[in-house]
């Protein structure tokens, strides 16, 4: 009987439970004492597993290599950035996302962080706490442009609602869908003239190697003063030093992270300092549908693939790679 460890924060109860029943799984959950994020536990806990139904731990070269009955890494979402592919390709093990399933759950979290930074979340509700009604205006979003940094899945399902807030929508994406774009009528330009003319800044691209710190010092400086930024793709697109620079200069009026350079953030982080900075722990993607439809795939995938089922458009890795068995 095959085993498959469950670390995605997934509902415990939910369609993946009778489908890998009915195909002779047997599911392994993370109990309360471990922590996936760290190897060791990571490697103790998966040891003895062919599947893992991975959350954003890390799979490391030393996990995958302390891991030989490992066959299959199937992501409960679309980011693999902490999945180490090299070393996966040299064990043969193919590294699987869910695209499709959870981008309006994204989008409606990056909108629900815009508006609450736009009318001075999370200070409000701080201040009435301590008896203080301070009353002061907020910049109205109707009107404003908001500048998207990737335009696929998630940002296009961002800047449909965003245009129907009544926002300016701008956008830099090198491969457009053209139709989307006329729709819409929403204005590619390039990365500089984004971050020049934008009201509000929203990151919705991977996290390829060169899109590291893409909001960097530089970046920060080029912006209008009072910005706000939203974070719900990958915590080290944005440098947080200088975000948090930006935050305390005004440069950078408020932001909202939903993810960080460092996951879980740490409790020394200076970002928890701060009163314009509204924060949330790696869960855009989590509702109610996507949480269904997600581990539904995922169980899926992973039974396709131990029956020799390719699933084309969610590997990430093997390309090239033919005839490949459980």
């Amino acid at each position: 009987m095959p085993k498959v460890v469950i670390t995605a924060k997934i509902n415990t109860v939910g369609p993946h439970n009778q489908i890998f029943k009915d195909n002779g799984f047997e599911e392994l959950h993370t109990p309360a004492t471990c922590d996936p994020f760290v190897e060791d536990q990571l490697i103790a806990l998966a040891k003895d597993c062919e599947a893992t139904l991975a959350g954003s731990e890390a799979y490391t070269p030393r996990v995958i290599q302390s891991l030989p009955k490992l066959r299959a890494i199937v992501r409960a979402g679309v980011g693999f950035d902490a999945v180490n592919l090299s070393a996966c390709d040299k064990a043969s093990i193919p590294v699987c996302t869910t695209p499709g399933v959870n981008h309006h759950a994204v989008a409606e979290h990056a909108i629900a962080l815009l508006m609450a930074i736009a009318r001075g979340f999370p200070e409000l509700d701080r201040k009435v706490r301590q008896n203080r009604w301070d009353r002061k205006p907020y910049p109205r979003v109707m009107g404003k442009t908001i500048g998207l940094i990737g335009l696929g899945r998630i940002g296009q399902a961002t800047a449909w609602r965003a245009a129907g807030l009544g926002m300016k929508v701008i956008a830099f994406e090198p491969y457009p869908v053209r139709d989307f774009i006329q729709q819409f009528n929403i204005e590619l330009v390039d990365l500089d003239s984004l971050v020049a003319r934008s009201d509000f800044i929203s990151l919705h691209c991977p996290m390829l190697q060169e899109n590291h710190h893409l909001i960097n010092r530089e970046r920060i400086a080029k912006m209008k003063r009072g910005v706000m930024i939203v974070n719900t793709a990958r915590g080290p697109l944005i440098d947080e030093t200088a975000l948090y620079e930006g935050l305390t200069s005004g440069q950078v009026a408020a932001a909202g992270l939903d993810v960080f350079e460092n996951e879980p953030l740490p409790l020394s982080s200076p970002l928890l300092k701060l009163d314009n900075l509204l924060l949330a722990g790696h869960v855009a993607g989590l509702d109610n549908e996507s949480a269904h439809d997600t581990s539904k795939m995922c169980a899926e995938i992973i039974v396709g693939l131990h029956q020799g089922r390719w699933p084309h458009g969610c590997v990430q890795n093997l390309h090239g790679v033919s005839g490949w068995k459980w």
